[in-house]
């Protein structure tokens, strides 16, 4: 039993060490973003955050070769900006018509020659009804977009969806 699981292991090491491909993200006019973040100092960090994450799951699920671009062209954040009395403001995320909506435009190549592209509104109307079975922790501030785009990404690009 104990090499089973071993070999298991090792196939699947070695299925993960053969992803690595490559994502490239451009983020167009996001000062027009529909819903980016609630602050000039918040919306750069989201953004960030977004294009490392996008590029991990490339390198996780793309295979070595392949080039994803996305050009992210507008962003609404799941929840809704609700102020408080202290003049402050928190995102409130009910999981209702307040889901996250991503739209982009994607093209995906492999040693230079195009395999796909197409342009999406990538959203998530469950959002609020995957339970607890979270990719990601709740405390983060955007996982439910991050795993709204796994799934997208997974979806499109693999098979294993």
């Amino acid at each position: 039993m104990r090499s089973i699981t071993t070999a298991a292991l090792l196939s699947l090491a070695a299925a993960a060490a053969s992803a690595a491909g490559t994502v490239n993200v451009n983020f167009v006019d996001s000062d027009k973003f529909y819903d980016a973040g609630n602050s000039k100092r918040e919306i750069p960090a989201n953004l960030k955050v977004l294009e490392q994450h996008l590029q991990q799951l490339g390198q996780r699920y793309l295979p070595d070769g392949q080039v994803l671009n996305i050009t992210v062209l507008d962003i609404d954040l799941a929840g809704y900006m609700k102020p408080l009395r202290n003049g402050e403001e928190v995102r409130i995320a009910r999981g209702k018509a307040d889901w996250p909506v991503i739209t982009m435009r994607y093209s995906l190549e492999a040693n230079g020659q195009p395999i796909k592209s197409g342009e999406e509104r990538v959203a998530d109307m469950n959002y609020g009804r995957h339970g607890q079975a979270y990719a990601y922790s709740t405390r983060d501030p955007l996982h439910h977009e991050k795993l709204m785009l796994e799934g997208w990404l997974r979806s499109r690009f693999t098979s294993d969806y």
